[in-house]
C-alpha cells in the first residue's frame, strides 16, 4: 500500500490530501502552528511509510521542512518551476486545496526523487549569507543617501580619500560635515583628532597631509544651508548607521567562518587562488552542500547559468543564460572571476588563464559573456574539488 501526503503551503495554513493507492482517502485543512503539525503528525504516523511532497514557498515552506526533518520523515520538496511544469496540465482552476490533491496524485505517475537532507549548518550558513547581502544593501542604501545629503553642505569632502570605505573617512563626515566646523580648528587640532580616530596605525606625517587637505577643502566648500540645518543631523545619523553596518557585516563574515571550518569544502575552496573566507563561506551559504547535486551541469542549473536555446523555421536566437536559479550565487561567482583575475598576476590558476584568452580572442567589447564561460569552468572545478575531496592544483588543472 502506496501512500502520498500532498501539501500546499501558505502563510498560515497547510492544505493537505491523502491518497493511497491512487485514491483519494482524505482531504483537510490545518493550521500552520504547532496545533496543526501535531495533528499532521498524528495523521503521519497513521500509515506505513508514507510519502510527502509539497512546493517549496520561500520562509513558509521552511517551517513544514523543519518539522519533517525534526520528526525523520523523508519528503520531495518541489521546486516551483517544477512544479508548475508538473501541475500546469492538470489545473482546470487553482486552488490550495487543487493543488495538494494533484500534488499527491501525480506522484503516482511522476517519479519524483526524495530531497536531499544537509545538516543544519548548510542552513545557519545560509540564513547568514542572505542576512550578510541585507546589510550590505542597507550600507549601499545609506551611502547613497549620504552623497546626496553631503551635496547640501560639503561634496568636497568626498575627495578627502582616494578610497571611501574606511571608518576614518565616515568619521570625519560625521564631524566635519559643516565645513565652519573644521574652520574652527588648526591644522595641528585636526592632525590630533584623526590620530585618536582610528585604530589602524597611521603616521603623523599623514595625519597631518589628512588635516591640511581638509581645511583646503574646507575653504573652498559652499554649504547652501544654515550651520543650525537639521541636515547635518541626518548626514551623522548616517554615517553612524554605515560604521554599525559595516561592523555587522565583519561581525557576520567571522560567524560564517566559525560554521564553515569544521566542513571539508571550506579548506578545499580556499585553496583556489583568489578565493577568501569571505567568497567561500557566502558561496558554501549559497550553494548548501554541493555533493547532493549529480553533476556539475546540475549545479550550474541551480545557479541559473545554463545557456537557453532558442530556434523556430530559419530563426536561430542568440544564447542565452536561463537566469532561472540563485542570483545571489550568480553575483558572488561574478565577483570571484574579477578576484581570481587579479590573483592571476601572482598565483597562476587554469580559470584566469582561460579568462584571458578569450579576452585576447574576443572582437567583441565587454568580458560578461566571457565570464559567463569561465564561470562554467569554475563551477566544475569546485564540483571536483569537493565531490572528490582534493585541493586546487594547478598543474592539474590546467591539463
Amino acid at each position: 500500500m502506496r501512500t502520498v501526503f500532498g501539501i500546499d503551503v501558505s502563510k498560515h495554513t497547510i492544505s493537505l490530501a491523502i491518497v493511497v493507492n491512487k485514491v483519494k482517502v482524505d482531504e483537510r485543512k490545518l493550521t500552520l502552528d504547532r496545533p496543526g503539525l501535531d495533528n499532521l503528525l498524528k495523521l503521519l504516523k497513521t500509515f506505513h511509510q508514507p510519502e510527502v511532497v509539497f512546493e517549496a514557498t520561500g520562509i513558509y515552506s521552511r517551517t513544514l521542512q523543519h518539522f519533517l526533518d525534526y520528526n525523520n520523515f523523508e519528503y520531495t520538496m518541489l521546486n516551483p518551476l517544477a512544479a508548475k511544469k508538473q501541475l500546469d496540465s492538470l489545473r482546470p482552476y487553482k486552488t490550495d486545496r487543487a493543488d495538494a490533491l494533484n500534488l499527491a496524485q501525480t506522484s503516482f505517475i511522476i517519479q519524483r526523487s526524495l530531497s536531499y537532507k544537509q545538516t543544519p549548518v548548510y542552513e545557519q550558513l545560509h540564513d547568514l549569507s542572505r542576512f550578510y547581502q541585507e546589510v550590505s544593501r542597507d550600507v549601499v542604501n545609506h551611502k547613497n543617501r549620504l552623497h546626496r545629503a553631503l551635496q547640501l553642505t560639503f561634496p568636497q569632502l568626498e575627495s578627502l580619500f582616494s578610497n571611501t570605505n574606511n571608518e576614518l573617512y565616515w568619521t570625519i563626515v560625521n564631524h566635519f560635515a559643516c565645513p565652519s566646523r573644521a574652520l574652527k580648528l588648526s591644522a595641528t587640532e585636526l592632525r590630533s583628532f584623526i590620530l585618536h580616530s582610528t585604530n589602524k596605525n597611521i603616521s603623523i606625517d599623514r595625519a597631518t597631509h589628512i588635516a591640511e587637505k581638509l581645511l583646503t577643502l574646507a575653504k573652498k566648500a559652499y554649504p547652501v544651508v544654515n550651520d543650525n540645518s537639521y541636515v547635518y543631523e541626518q548626514i551623522a545619523y548616517l554615517t553612524n548607521r554605515v560604521i554599525e553596518e559595516v561592523h555587522e557585516k565583519e561581525k557576520i563574515i567571522s560567524e560564517m567562518q566559525h560554521e564553515a571550518e569544521g566542513l571539508s569544502e571550506y579548506n578545499l575552496l580556499l585553496t583556489i587562488p583568489g578565493f577568501g573566507v569571505r567568497t567561500v563561506t557566502s558561496l558554501i551559504g549559497e550553494l548548501g552542500d554541493i555533493r547532493r547535486f549529480h553533476s556539475s551541469n546540475a549545479l550550474n542549473a541551480y545557479i541559473g547559468i545554463d545557456l537557453r536555446h532558442y530556434e523556430s523555421g530559419n530563426f536561430v536566437a542568440t544564447d542565452h543564460i536561463s537566469k532561472r536559479g540563485n542570483a545571489i550565487a550568480r553575483k558572488i561567482l561574478f565577483k570571484s572571476i574579477q578576484n581570481i583575475a587579479v590573483a592571476g598576476h601572482f598565483h597562476p590558476n587554469h580559470i584566469n588563464d582561460f579568462y584571458q584568452k578569450r579576452k585576447k580572442q574576443s572582437s567583441q567589447p565587454g568580458t560578461k559573456k566571457i565570464a559567463i564561460a569561465a564561470i562554467h569552468r569554475l563551477l566544475r572545478t569546485i564540483y571536483h574539488l569537493v565531490k572528490y575531496n582534493q585541493p586546487y592544483n594547478y598543474q592539474i588543472a590546467k591539463v
